[in-house]
């Protein structure tokens, strides 16, 4: 990734358009994360092990530096893990109290300049981090049985099952806990 700048001319991060559905089949050669050995069910937990990781992270003194022009600070990524656990919680609502549900499109590049994830608070993005895993963990303790079945797609037309959407999702934060600690 690049480094460009939005219209403010604050540096901004070159979009990251990978598919990273990817990560249903083979592990992470990053992160090294399997999800493929993770049931549904378990995620409601490793989402609330992960959130609670974050708030340490925020309290660090370069929180909101950048260790390069194109990559996120800690505080960048983890104001997009709080934003990922609000938008899968609404996702994951839409599976289960729609049939075959199509996700309304986010762009998360958008939302990091929109918002200044990097002028925002450390200490708030802890608290709304953790809270917005907690929310999203309860969310899926509430799952049950054939819910687990139940579809819902992207809108660039990739598929999920609760199921594969929980552990598609589980990628995610742990992904970028790895980033910000390694």
């Amino acid at each position: 990734m690049g480094a460009v700048t939005d219209d403010r001319g604050a540096l901004a991060i070159t979009p990251d358009e990978k598919d990273w559905t990817w990560v249903l089949e083979r592990p992470c050669p990053e992160c090294g994360l399997d999800v493929r050995t993770i049931d549904g069910r378990a995620v409601a937990e490793q989402l609330r092990v992960n959130a609670g990781q974050w708030p340490q992270v925020l309290r660090r003194a370069d929180v909101a530096e950048r260790p390069d022009p194109a990559t996120w600070s800690p505080l960048e990524y983890a104001c997009h893990v709080r934003d990922v656990f609000r938008h899968f919680d609404q996702r994951l609502l839409l599976m289960l109290t729609e049939h075959d549900p199509r996700f309304p499109n986010w762009n998360q590049d958008e939302t990091a300049i929109e918002q200044r994830y990097n002028e925002q608070d450390p200490a708030v993005v802890a608290t709304e981090l953790v809270a917005a895993g907690d929310q999203l963990a309860r969310r899926f303790e509430g799952v049950q049985g054939p819910q687990w079945q139940r579809p819902g797609r992207r809108s660039d037309g990739a598929d999920f099952t609760v199921d594969t959407l929980a552990r598609y999702l589980l990628h995610d934060p742990v992904h970028h806990l790895y980033d910000v600690t390694h």
